[in-house]
């Protein structure tokens, strides 16, 4: 099969490389892959940021696609189900944070296209437990970005409410993947969104302002109303106190990445009168069913940009530099002549 590796994390490069299709182990099913969106943690991946990855290991967590193979004891799935693998490949199931529903904090978890192999490639075998059946509609290549994007959106947004459930005003900080699917929850939910952008990235205003936000404007400009919450997607920690001096008094800032640069100081009036500064660690199996049926009753609409496997590393580069509105997703069987030319 065709794949795409990290030989070396830092290097910011993936390398295309043939391999035999993986089998399934017990417990596992083999998924030929037919979309793979491309998440930013799959930047840190290859940047470094996150450390000790599989030794070339093949990202991608946002994984669509056909079961065309099952291992041993495998219940509830059949050869030819559509379905999806997101971020959380596994866990121990039995350590206290697993035991609480809280396994998104389990030490032995194990996580696609990090510890182990992911959607940049033709197959990907997972776990049946931690694979999800998708629904017969929709276009798969629109489904993969909910697998990442909208999960780890919804549980931020779900935590933010744990902390301020009347909120009315919501703040999303870096409008790409994530915050254009969670802005269409949040008007769903009745609730006004204001998008904070990339100053100069009059773009992604006019994206955000297409998707009915109340207001899209520079990350470096006063918030126009006082936000009850605000969730940052955007990676930067100079956007902490930012978010701070932004939410009203009892509001929530989220920092929904899994990595972010540093948060520089700021004075505790900015976090006082009872302010909550929270952060989000990946996501549950629990996670994952809610939003997955939440999903089409809003409904969610994706907007991605499609790129062949040939061309990850054009859409990695793409997502880096701002260039992608809404998610970019990899075709594995696709040729790279099916879509316009990039950058």
């Amino acid at each position: 099969m065709r794949a795409m590796v990290v030989r070396r994390p830092g290097s910011g490069r993936l390398v295309p490389v043939e391999r035999a299709a993986p089998e399934p182990a017990p417990g596992q099913v083999r998924i030929r892959v037919t979309a793979c969106g491309v998440c930013r943690t799959d930047l840190h991946v290859l940047d470094g940021d996150l450390p000790d990855p599989k030794p070339d290991v093949i990202p991608g967590h946002e994984i669509v696609g056909r079961i065309d193979r099952l291992g041993d004891s495998v219940q509830g799935f059949a050869v030819g189900d559509r379905v999806g693998v997101p971020w959380l490949a596994g866990s121990c199931t039995t350590c206290l944070h697993c035991s609480r529903g809280r396994e998104n904090l389990c030490r032995d978890a194990r996580y696609t296209g990090y510890q182990v192999d992911g959607g940049f490639a033709e197959y990907a075998v997972s776990d049946a437990r931690y694979t999800f059946p998708l629904p017969g509609q929709g276009d798969d290549a629109e489904l993969a970005p909910l697998l990442c994007a909208g999960l780890i959106g919804y549980r931020a947004y779900r935590l933010a409410l744990d902390s301020a459930p009347e909120a009315r005003a919501v703040g999303l900080y870096g409008f790409g993947a994530a915050a254009h699917i969670l802005a269409q929850v949040a008007a769903h939910d009745r609730r006004e969104v204001y998008a904070f952008v990339r100053p100069g990235d009059e773009d992604s205003a006019a994206f955000a302002r297409g998707l009915g936000v109340r207001w899209a404007g520079p990350s470096d400009a006063p918030a126009p109303v006082e936000l009850d919450a605000a969730i940052l997607f955007a990676p930067v920690g100079a956007l902490v106190p930012a978010a701070l001096r932004a939410v009203a008094r009892g509001g929530v800032v989220v920092c929904a990445g899994i990595h972010m640069s540093d948060i520089p100081g700021f004075p505790y009036r900015l976090l006082w009168e009872e302010r909550v500064l929270r952060s989000v660690a990946n996501l549950t199996r629990r996670d994952a069913v809610d939003f997955l049926a939440l999903a089409p009753q809003v409904p969610v609409q994706t907007h991605v940009a499609r790129y062949a496997l040939a061309e990850a590393q054009c859409a990695v580069d793409d997502l880096r530099a701002g260039r992608v509105q809404g998610a970019a997703v990899l075709i594995p069987d696709a040729d790279a002549r099916e879509f316009a030319p990039r950058s």
